[in-house]
């Protein structure tokens, strides 16, 4: 799974890069974004290129949060593709995560003070 890193104020937006976070990239993820996450920090994951998602690739989201709330800092979705979407709702992640239609609005919610 390939992402792009860039800063809007600061906040880190991760743009995902790959269709698929499954199985079989899970865990290169959760592994090549661990030390990003460990940092703390405010970050939005952007999933506008995500059409698929299956468990090990919730797990590797939920890992990535534990990490950042672990260092004092949160995660917030945007852009979230309706099967994802779907997903989500199907195992409440929705309830997990902020969840923002666009990368404008994740990082402004953290401006606004909604954490």
């Amino acid at each position: 799974m390939e992402f792009k890193i860039t800063q809007q104020g600061e906040v880190q937006v991760v743009h995902l890069l790959g269709d698929k976070l499954n199985a079989a990239n899970s865990k290169v993820f959760r592994d090549a974004l661990a030390p990003t996450f460990s940092a703390g920090g405010k970050f939005v994951l952007d999933l506008q290129n995500l059409g698929f998602m299956d468990s090990s690739g919730i797990g590797a989201l939920l890992s990535c949060l534990r990490q950042a709330n672990e260092a004092k800092g949160d995660i917030k979705l945007c852009n979230v593709q309706k099967p994802v979407q779907i997903l989500f709702q199907l195992v409440r992640m929705n309830r997990v995560f902020d969840i923002h239609s666009t990368v404008t609005l994740a990082v402004e919610a953290y401006q606004n003070g909604t954490q």
